[in-house]
């Protein structure tokens, strides 16, 4: 990767992009030390480090939202509006009809999205202000009215979101690489380097706080060896291409492959299943904080207990196949093989084909679901063991996370090394 980086500096435009890209990150960096008039800072950061489900979504945005700043909703509001959007064009015929209209139909679903994006960033942090404002993180002397002290923090807070909406818009755009992922992957990285740093500040008055910060970076760095080695890993199906004559010229013949990956879904399944579990909590937390099925659903279902780990794992291999037959379509895959004249040997082409492509989709997806149960699942154990309950790092190191760090930094290295190739060709293969 430093070798492309090293490449990339050497093209012009490629190294105009790097330097919009490091300006708009900073703009973004800046944005979330920016603190917001009427917040307890201190008080927000104890809250939100006691709550797991708020623990990572903190993490995420690189620690402003339990900084109460002016980017506390981070990106979340937008990536969880393009989920929705999503799942929505393959149920709404009108918005599955504008996903194959080409570039005009993709800009009218950026811009649903934007507004989808916008009303739940409103309904996000009117939440988070309504599930905490009562335990002393907001100062209602600054406007002198509790409603409107609510409103006037529900817009500065949307407001925020929508600004970190559009930066990410304008890396896609101006920048290297997907601008919304890499907000992410700086956020995390930020959360990581103060959280190791915290780690650090306690080695002189603790004699083990060296030796645990080296275990933990061991694990962490196996961990992270593991998610490269399976998010790199596919099965290459062969495909033949008869030679077809058509005129004097003959066309065909070619051998090629269809690349199909064991963790092609990403992290979504991931994020999915922790969504829909901390959702009941977050909902019981902002209007039933002391009632009996918020104490059952804490005590039963609450992140580390072993209901909890099997409801997740469930959820994860459900979400995985999911979104394999949204992402993975074997009838139209088999349809394009054969109309170009192609086959897999050994198989009859049409359905037989699509058959044998659905049978080998199945399997990989349930090996792909079954790593992300355990990354889900194993990591916070190991590093519970090694770092101790409470610890900073815990939250920090994330299975999510680091499987969006692995995710963000290889699809980066691929966009750097795509464009050099276009660029200059002849250098990059020397």
């Amino acid at each position: 990767m430093f070798e492309t980086l090293k490449k990339a500096f050497k093209v012009k435009e490629l190294r105009k992009k790097i330097f919009i890209t490091l300006a708009l990150i900073l703009v973004y960096r800046i944005g979330c030390f920016i603190p917001v008039p009427g917040i307890y800072s201190d008080t927000l950061r104890g809250i939100i480090e006691g709550n797991t489900f708020f623990g990572v979504m903190s993490a995420v945005t690189g620690g402003s939202l339990a900084n109460g700043t002016l980017f506390a909703m981070g990106i979340g509001p937008y990536i969880n509006a393009s989920i929705i959007v999503q799942l929505l064009a393959v149920a709404i015929p009108a918005l599955e009809r504008l996903s194959k209209q080409g570039d005009e139909g993709r800009k009218k679903i950026a811009r649903i999205t934007r507004y989808v994006a916008l009303v739940l960033a409103v309904a996000q942090a009117l939440g988070i202000l309504l599930n905490f404002g009562d335990q002393g993180i907001i100062n209602f002397n600054i406007i002198g009215v509790k409603w409107l002290t609510y409103v006037y923090m529900c817009i500065i807070y949307a407001a925020g979101a929508c600004l970190t909406m559009w930066i990410g818009e304008r890396i896609t755009d101006y920048g290297v690489s997907n601008g919304i992922s890499l907000l992410i992957f700086v956020g995390i990285l930020s959360t990581a380097g103060t959280s190791i740093i915290e780690q650090i500040r306690m080695i002189p008055s603790n004699d083990t706080a060296i030796w645990t910060l080296l275990a933990f970076l061991i694990v962490v760095v196996v961990i992270f060896f593991c998610i490269v080695y399976v998010d790199l890993a596919e099965r290459k199906i062969p495909v033949q291409y008869a030679k077809q004559v058509k005129g004097r010229k003959m066309y065909g013949g070619q051998n090629t492959v269809i690349p199909i990956r064991i963790n092609a879904n990403g992290v979504m399944p991931l994020i999915f299943a922790f969504a829909i579990l901390s959702f009941p909590d977050l909902i019981m937390n902002m209007f039933w904080p002391t009632s009996k099925a918020r104490i059952w659903w804490g005590t039963y279902m609450g992140a580390g207990t072993i209901l909890y780990s099997i409801v997740l794992a469930l959820l994860i291999l459900g979400f995985a196949y999911f979104y394999a037959q949204i992402q993975f379509n074997p009838d139209d895959i088999s349809k394009s093989i054969q109309q170009n004249g192609g086959f897999i040997p050994g198989i009859r082409p049409g359905k037989p084909t699509a058959q044998h492509l659905r049978r080998i989709n199945n399997r990989i997806t349930l090996f792909g679901a079954i790593f992300l149960a355990i990354l889900a699942l194993v990591p916070t154990l190991i590093f519970t063991a090694v770092a101790g309950t409470g610890s900073s790092l815990i939250n920090a190191f994330s299975a999510t996370g680091m499987l969006i760090v692995v995710s963000v930094a290889l699809e980066f290295d691929k966009q750097l090394q795509s464009q050099i190739m276009m660029k200059n060709y002849k250098g990059f293969l020397k």
